[in-house]
């Protein structure tokens, strides 16, 4: 089944307990696009900055990932991201956000019009409803964030009819329900439109959502966590890049396609950037998906 993603390309400047960064690679598109494509063949939409490395694609290229939808701008800078994590690291303080290229809507190849499974990751709701329009026979599937819920909840509520699955953190589910609970939240997120919703917990793992039923999983259990920049995009990647080769949507694959997402996740967050994901090897895939499955039965 064809996967394709609509999201940012991003160069961060990232802070942690563990050191910092300036101007590694980033962005929703690039964290889903290398972890997606680790499982299935994916097409990669974005805007790309004209400071921008061009060597930053190289392993998605020796994927075979096409990459017809990046528009390359070479009058505008890159959109930037400069955050740092304390504590816990389980969420990151925003210190500055520079939007340039990311301030126009990315363009649809002719070539991607075929794709039966789109992910639209984190972008304006209004943006991702005008892209899902184009795609009237895939299943789609997006992100969101606080952000969005707070300036534009009502082209947010008006999208979720319009998806077949939804990915957030157990924040904003919260947030956009209004339900403390987690699982009334989840439930309520289904009747609002998508019929699987995903909620990310962080270290805590994942709960899925889904018509046949419900499903916990437990992150994967690493004790090196040097940056989660990216570890939300990166489970995202793997569970519809999963979802992808397996060409089904039935519950033991969606459980399945949780274990992926989850083990995508443990190698980001292991390495400053991409540099987990790049690196990944699929005996090393398989051997965490094999110890996480140990825990619970996922068909």
């Amino acid at each position: 089944m064809s996967l394709a993603v609509f999201g940012s390309i991003g160069l961060d400047d990232v802070e942690t307990p563990s050191g910092s960064v300036h101007g590694a690679v980033g962005g929703s598109a690039v964290y889903f696009s290398l972890a997606a494509s680790l499982y299935t063949h994916v097409q990669v939409a974005g805007n790309v900055g004209n400071d921008f490395p061009p060597e930053a694609w190289d392993t998605l290229r020796h994927r075979g990932a096409d990459l017809s939808g990046l528009k390359l701008f070479r009058d505008r800078p890159n959109f930037r991201w400069r955050g740092r994590y304390e504590g816990d690291m389980n969420e990151a303080i925003t210190l500055e956000t520079q939007l340039n290229v990311l301030e126009v809507e990315p363009e649809v190849p002719a070539s991607y019009l075929d794709a039966r499974l789109v992910f639209l990751a984190n972008m304006g709701p209004d943006v991702q409803a005008k892209l899902r329009a184009r795609f009237p026979k895939a299943m789609v599937w997006a992100d969101t964030m606080n952000l969005w819920i707070r300036i534009q909840r009502e082209a947010l509520e008006a999208l979720l009819p319009q998806l077949d699955g939804l990915v957030l953190n157990d924040g904003e589910a919260r947030m956009l329900t209004g339900e403390h609970n987690l699982i009334a939240a989840g439930a309520r997120l289904q009747e609002l439109g998508p019929k699987i919703v995903v909620v990310k917990k962080g270290e805590h793992g994942a709960f899925l959502f889904a018509p046949d039923g419900r499903f916990s999983l437990p992150a994967y259990p690493t004790t090196r966590v040097v940056d989660p920049t990216g570890a939300g995009d990166s489970f995202a990647g793997g569970l519809l890049g999963s979802l992808a080769a397996s060409g089904s949507h039935d519950f033991p694959a969606l459980r399945r396609a949780m274990v992926d997402g989850t083990v995508c996740a443990s190698l980001t967050v292991e390495e400053f950037s991409t540099r987990g994901l790049e690196a990944a090897d699929p005996a090393e895939l398989a051997r965490r998906s094999a110890e996480l499955r140990a825990f619970v039965d996922v068909g």
